[in-house]
């Protein structure tokens, strides 16, 4: 039996929608499933503004989980969808791929070198695994499989007998001048470019159907003889369900039954709404793009009512996505990263907390670039919050939604240590294990890491953040041998200060330690105590302090904390390279 809710006005956003589902569904069908919903076109890459389209019916049939309720996510492949262009800088594909246009993308061969049977089920395939490890669980629907089978002919039949109302329909929108103007392409590079989260569902094309001189028909036949869905349909009869179309690709023509006819799917504006009514859906969010007056989530409304008796589900309108710093994308031009590329850089755990702590309705980015290291502060943090029990609700409920599903725990790294940390490690050793284990070991000797695999994945995570989005050019090389000329210009109170270091070097080295040290010789040479407050002429000289170390260890400015730095080096290259 499920579990009776309890009041979610004062927690988060999930259990607030998840509220209004349990009271919809049993408005609408009270004892039966409940049913949510997503759609994904794997018409090229799907990326991280997609996976909203997931996350968000996700996270609410997950709570419907937890209550006890038994619920079922609906994902729908859109790979019945027609080929509509080449996408730039995918590998493996070039200008030959244009002959392919028009087709369903399920006829479409893969890129060049692909294991996968066609184009679908090449760009289905990272984001089925991609859901994998975001544990969320669902039931995939494939459209092909849906409408080469015969499993929506009889609404595809009821649409075609209902073609003039639906037109009717559609014409209320058309001839309304949209009040709300289309976002301009952004001019912004890509890194730092929103990310359309409804780009998934046939919201490319919003195409209606619009007839010739035959009339208005709600259907598209793909052609017998070069697959392509340039066709026009000429004429249909109700009684007999005859269907004459001829390509204007090819100049194919033929005249078939519709009633036996499988090759062929509604259009999109019709698509959506007939498939709420026949799976019965309860929640689906849309994006931004679907929201406006007469775009197909509005239209949709319309129609499921007025034509298929059904009733179109509840559901957020969700933001855009933002990408903070991409250094190498996954296309050349136009590309944008997927589920795939965040999780080569950061636990799932984490990747489903931005998802979970921001309401559908709100923006964020996703961090490729040095944001990724405050964003892991803040996460370690939170979790710190946690196990204290000083967290504020939602903030426990977006981690606890960030960490499990109904179904259990997800992997998690046994020794979480800093990812900055992690990162300048790798950094500096360029990922030898055993100058990585020494290093780690040494941060806290008192609990020495003994294997890496106890900083895993999250060092793993590190290590190909810092291998694919820190530029070459901003990468730590420690110098090999002393910078002679640098050491001979210090005067008396640098060479000092320097002195103070190497001989607190054994005595603190562990993280804290050292993090005491660097910081504490500039106040011995101002001869204050160890535990002095920070003045701002303190700050002045520790700054001049660190830029002289890092000049001397890294031939820099900047560079990764010095204690980790330190650690890295190892106490006898230190000496090595500051001895005056």
């Amino acid at each position: 039996m499920p579990i009776v809710a309890q009041s979610s006005t004062e927690t988060d956003w999930v259990s607030r929608f998840a509220d209004d589902v349990i009271a919809e569904s049993e408005r609408r069908a009270p004892g039966k499933p409940v049913v949510v919903a997503s759609g994904l076109s794997p018409s090229g890459p799907i990326h991280l503004g997609n996976l909203r389209e997931v996350m968000t019916p996700h996270l609410v049939a997950d709570e419907l989980r937890r209550r006890g309720y038994e619920v079922r996510h609906l994902i729908s492949w859109d790979d019945y969808d027609r080929y509509r262009k080449v996408p730039a800088g995918v590998e493996g594909v070039d200008d030959s791929w244009a002959e392919h246009i028009g087709k369903p993308l399920t006829s479409v061969p893969a890129p060049a070198g692909s294991p996968h049977p066609n184009w679908a089920e090449h760009f289905k395939a990272a984001m089925v695994e991609s859901l994998a490890a975001l544990g969320v669980e669902y039931d995939p629907i494939s459209q092909t499989r849906q409408y080469t089978s015969g499993a929506y002919r009889e609404q595809i039949l009821h649409a075609m007998k209902h073609r003039a109302e639906i037109d009717g329909i559609l014409a209320q929108y058309r001839t309304k001048k949209n009040p709300v103007k289309k976002p301009q392409k952004s001019q912004k590079p890509v890194d730092e470019a929103e990310l359309e989260a409804a780009e998934g569902s046939g919201a490319a094309s919003e195409d209606d159907g619009s007839g010739g001189s035959a009339g208005y028909f709600p259907y598209k036949p793909y052609c017998g003889q070069c697959e392509k869905d340039l066709t026009a349909v000429s004429s249909y009869n109700d009684d007999t369900t005859e269907l004459t179309y001829v390509c204007t690709a090819c100049g194919f023509g033929e005249t078939v039954r519709l009633s036996e006819f499988n090759r062929g799917k509604l259009v999109w504006k019709v698509d959506w709404p007939m498939r709420w009514a026949y799976e019965g859906v309860i929640f689906e969010p849309s994006g931004v793009d679907h929201s406006s007056p007469g775009s197909s989530f509005v239209v949709g409304g319309q129609i499921v009512r007025e034509i298929f008796g059904g009733v179109q589900p509840i559901g957020p309108m969700y933001a855009f996505v933002g990408i903070s710093g991409m250094a190498k994308m996954s296309s050349s031009r136009g590309g944008v990263p997927t589920p795939a590329d965040a999780l080569k850089i950061m636990e799932a755990p984490l990747l489903r907390w931005l998802y979970a702590r921001r309401k559908p309705n709100q923006s964020f980015k996703i961090a490729f670039d040095q944001e990724i290291q405050r964003l892991y502060d803040e996460w370690d943090k939170l979790e710190a919050k946690v196990a204290e029990g000083s967290v504020l609700p939602a903030d426990a409920a977006a981690h606890s939604r960030a960490v499990r599903t109904a179904a259990g725990e997800l992997p998690k790294t046994p020794r979480p240590l800093p990812y900055r940390t992690l990162a300048s490690v790798v950094d500096i050793t360029a990922g030898h294990d055993e100058q990585t284990l020494r290093i780690l070991s040494d941060l806290d000797p008192a609990n020495p890491l003994t294997s890496l695999d106890e900083a895993r994945p999250r060092l793993d995570c590190a290590e190909n953040w810092i291998t694919t989005q820190v530029p070459a050019e901003a990468r730590t090389i420690v110098r090999s041998e002393p910078d002679a000329e640098l050491l001979g210009s210090l005067d008396d109170e640098a060479r000092e200060s320097l002195r103070l270091l190497l001989d607190g070097l054994d005595t603190h080295w562990s993280l804290d330690g050292l993090t005491t040290l660097v910081y504490g010789v500039p106040k011995m040479m101002a001869g204050l105590e160890p535990d002095a407050k920070p003045t701002p002429e303190l700050k002045v000289a520790q700054r001049s302090f660190f830029a002289l170390l890092y000049r001397l260890l890294v031939s820099r400015d900047t560079g990764p904390r010095l204690p980790t730095l330190l650690l890295a080096v190892g106490a006898d290259r230190v000496r090595k390279l500051l001895a005056v």
